[in-house]
């Protein structure tokens, strides 16, 4: 897989992320929080076994002799951290500010590349994660952020959603197991999700039935598909990028938002979803102009 199909893959997932908005705030009809996101996240992980067990005899003898359950219990406690702060942090918070704070961690990716793992990201990366978080502060509708307990929260977020994003195709492409990667640390954060569901957020199997398309369409699509597909394309793309690029998912929610809720944006959050846009294209663009540096893999 070249550079730019890399891209291109990443920028489906941001497209399906962005419309599973809807489905979400429909399951949460019925389900608590980490009970809906243990469901389909079990449900994306029952999606993606196939695909795991087919892979497991296909990868070189050299990567399955590598124990992959440590990689995958970190990453799987990565996602459902920032998942986890997120959801407490939107409890005692306002959309606006939420909105604008997870945006956060599209500048922490780079940060914490060239801080831990000595990489130097092409020079577009930086101005491309300012305009995302321009873009998002503008298209959350704010104009002045203050910040309660709610918020650190969400603040807190950022940094295990971008650890995430930086080693998930690093860990993908060191066991040569991009499908069973996904599989496992999607059932990391289903059980512990659930888990937890079980002492706090109660609830019966009818529960689930009576927001059946929400879970199916967030855990088939969105989990079994979409962070399956990231996965595979990460192995590809630098991390920085792919953090530009998975940051469009609010430009994508926005325009779902008008088409299939009639919401229409201000000339603020147009001009927000421009900023997005813009520094969606240019971080994979301009390195096509002005290659200037080698991208590097993990053994």
């Amino acid at each position: 897989m070249t550079r730019l199909q890399a891209d291109l893959l990443l920028t489906v997932v941001a497209i399906i992320w962005g419309s599973a908005f809807v489905f979400q705030a429909q399951g949460m009809a019925a389900l608590g929080p980490m009970a809906f996101t243990g469901v389909r996240f079990l449900l994306g992980a029952l999606v993606v076994l196939p695909l795991a067990l087919w892979e497991q005899p296909r990868r070189k003898a050299a990567s399955r002799a590598k124990p992959m359950t440590p990689a995958v219990l970190v990453l799987g406690a990565l996602m459902l951290t920032g998942a986890g702060f997120q959801q407490i942090g939107i409890q005692t918070t306002t959309v606006t500010n939420a909105g604008f704070l997870t945006a956060l961690y599209v500048p922490l990716v780079p940060l914490l590349a060239a801080l831990v793992l000595k990489e130097s990201p092409h020079w577009s990366v930086w101005p491309c994660a300012l305009a995302c978080v321009a873009g998002a502060f503008l298209l959350s509708g704010a104009h002045t952020l203050s910040f309660n307990t709610g918020d650190l929260w969400v603040l807190a977020s950022t940094l295990p959603w971008a650890a995430h994003v930086l080693w998930v195709g690093r860990l993908a492409d060191r066991f040569d197991a991009p499908f069973s990667v996904a599989c496992g640390q999607f059932a990391v954060v289903g059980v512990l999700a659930l888990a937890y569901a079980a002492m706090a957020e109660p609830f019966t199997l009818a529960q689930v039935l009576q927001v059946w398309p929400a879970v199916a369409f967030t855990g088939i699509c969105s989990v079994g598909l979409a962070f399956t597909a990231q996965v595979v394309a990460q192995r590809h793309a630098q991390a920085s990028d792919a953090a530009i690029i998975l940051s469009s998912e609010t430009l994508f929610a926005a325009l779902f938002g008008y088409w299939l809720l009639d919401e229409r944006l201000s000339t603020q959050g147009l001009l927000g979803c421009g900023l997005i846009l813009f520094a969606l294209l240019a971080v994979q663009l301009l390195p096509l102009l002005h290659p200037s540096f080698k991208r590097s893999h993990a053994a």
